[in-house]
């Protein structure tokens, strides 16, 4: 009798040992770098309405879907600027999250603002490696543990090691960021034995992308934020994969996967781009509601005529612009505004006070500092002649003063900036109601 029921058992063991592993599906909508676009842009993309009903058009009759975002949901509109961020997360919280990260610009507004935005958001705000003044973890959690259509999903959660060049130290303080790769390849180890799939929802740069697809086996699915644009194939590395979507609500991406339980990683995905198109979507009607609340509260301030365009500008032209009315402005010989600091481009037609809030959202001032020319920054001078030991003045925002030496910046340090002469957006906005007409 023994004997029968030991050769039954090895039977069973032999058969249970050549089934194959188990393959579970997971569908994950993203999105990235919103930026406070709770309302269509010029271009008819965009606006918190009608993401939110491309989400739920998504998630209908979907028992394996999960919401993720990558970071940056505030900063480039004004509701945002003039309540500094809060709206934007309590709409944010309409959109249905599951969880999220932190981006730069969430500290934008002061660290202690960021704190109360993750307070603020009814889903989990995860980041690994993001320290705050005393230390201690940033958010509550490293990651969460999403449990859908029988799969312990891991979302890790991880910030760019260049955030303290992307803000200005008065808003940062002393929080500061682990080294990426290796805080997130040593969380992935300890959640591989724990769950069934490990996914990075990080807001960080091309370079890192790479390097963690080259160099973290243990990461097999990653949800990225940052650049802003889109890619048109999700990126592949021996089996990893990476998506990302445009940024200011303009997609809504969709990554369906097949995941093997055992081998905790994909064995096959889809990916596409939903795109955001106002005049195609129904607006969610809850969710338009309160989007116009809010702009009710800024139209006043903002909606004012303004200017009147006889062209559109593309974003280096409003560099360009920029840049121009400083000098005009200030009386400075130079003048330099990095490429980041230009959030819009300029439409043809009226302009009104928003367009400036919108492509300058950021409350930063402007410095001026006087230099020999031999010292001048060659970014500055783009080939220009000057005397070596002439004085020059240069007129550039407080953040490229604090973050000189970067490569979107001056690229030289030691340079001093000791004259402050107000709000850079102010100054625009005196600039352009004085030309009255903006031709080039």
């Amino acid at each position: 009798m023994r004997s029968w029921i030991r050769r039954v058992l090895a039977l069973a063991l032999l058969v249970c040992s050549g089934l194959p592993a188990e393959v579970r599906s997971l569908t994950i909508l993203h999105t990235n770098d919103i930026h406070a676009h709770i309302s269509p842009s010029e271009n008819h993309t965009g606006g918190f309405a009608y993401l939110a009903a491309a989400i739920r058009q998504q998630r209908a009759n979907c028992s394996d879907c999960i919401l993720l975002n990558a970071g940056d949901l505030v900063q480039g509109t004004p509701v945002s600027t003039i309540f500094h961020g809060l709206p934007v997360y309590e709409l944010g919280n309409l959109l249905g999250f599951d969880a999220a990260t932190l981006g730069n610009h969430e500290f934008d507004y002061g660290w202690m603002q960021a704190r109360k935005f993750v307070q603020t958001a009814n889903y989990p705000i995860v980041t690994a490696n993001l320290l705050d003044p005393s230390g201690e973890l940033f958010t509550p959690k490293p990651y969460v543990v999403l449990q859908v259509n029988g799969l312990r999903v891991a979302v890790l959660g991880a910030m760019t090691d260049d955030l303290r060049g992307l803000t200005t130290p008065r808003t940062l303080g002393d929080c500061r960021t682990l080294p990426l790769v290796e805080t997130a390849r040593k969380y992935a180890r300890e959640l591989r034995e724990q769950t069934d799939l490990v996914v990075l929802l990080g807001h960080i740069t091309g370079d890192e992308e790479l390097t963690l697809l080259g160099s973290a086996p243990e990461i097999p699915v990653l949800v990225t934020g940052h650049l802003h644009r889109g890619i048109g194939q999700p990126i592949v590395r021996d089996g990893r994969v990476l998506v990302r979507v445009k940024g200011m609500a303009e997609e809504l991406g969709r990554l369906e996967l097949q995941v093997d339980t055992e081998k905790k990683a994909p064995v096959s995905w889809t990916w596409k781009r939903i795109a955001i198109d106002s005049r195609k979507i129904e607006p969610a009607p809850d969710v338009a509601k309160a989007v116009k609340q809010w702009e009710s509260q800024v139209t006043a301030r903002v909606d004012q005529p303004l200017a009147v365009s006889l062209r559109a500008f593309t974003k280096p032209e409003v560099k360009q612009l920029m840049e121009r009315a400083i000098r005009d402005e200030t009386g400075a010989d130079y003048a330099f505004i990095n490429e980041g600091a230009v959030r819009d481009v300029l439409p043809k037609g009226r302009l009104r006070l928003r367009h400036i809030w919108q492509i300058m959202p950021f409350d930063n001032m402007v410095l001026v500092g006087t230099f020999k020319g031999r010292d001048l920054p060659a970014v500055v001078l783009d080939r220009r002649k000057v005397e070596p030991d002439r004085d020059y003045t240069l007129a550039v925002s407080d953040f490229t003063a604090a973050n000189q030496g970067t490569s979107e910046n001056l690229r030289t340090t030691g340079l001093e900036f000791p004259h402050d002469v107000g709000l850079l957006r102010d100054l625009l906005i005196d600039w352009f109601r004085k030309k009255k007409m903006i031709a080039d």
